[in-house]
């Protein structure tokens, strides 16, 4: 088993981008909703995995930023689809919730890699 794959931030945006990935496939949306969401909501667990084999805190760093940066985007995806009533209230507040704690430790682990 690889470092990243005991962290926690890693489970949980895997888990984030199965349930994501479970809405894409059940609901009638654009091609390219479904590609932007599913490629978005895929980067969250790469850029950790990714990161976590970089030497440098500043290359972590970034990596991690654009995890959370990819999450942001599919909050605003989502955000959108509640909005136009394409996804239910119980799912949307579900993945902003997982979302919003992704966001945090995220949070932490960039700042805990200022200079």
């Amino acid at each position: 088993m690889f470092d990243f794959q005991k962290l926690d931030v890693y489970q949980k945006s895997k888990r984030f981008y199965i349930d994501t990935k479970e809405i894409i496939h059940t609901i009638k949306l654009d091609n390219y909703i479904k590609d932007q969401l599913s490629r978005a909501a895929f980067s969250v667990p790469l850029n950790l995995a990714e990161g976590s084999g970089k030497f440098s805190k500043a290359d972590r760093k970034n990596y991690y930023t654009t995890a959370r940066a990819s999450l942001y985007e599919c909050i605003a995806i989502l955000d959108i689809l509640h909005e136009e009533k394409k996804i239910n209230e119980l799912y949307y507040q579900s993945q902003l919730k997982n979302a919003d704690e992704l966001s945090r430790i995220l949070y932490s682990m960039i700042k805990n890699l200022q200079n």
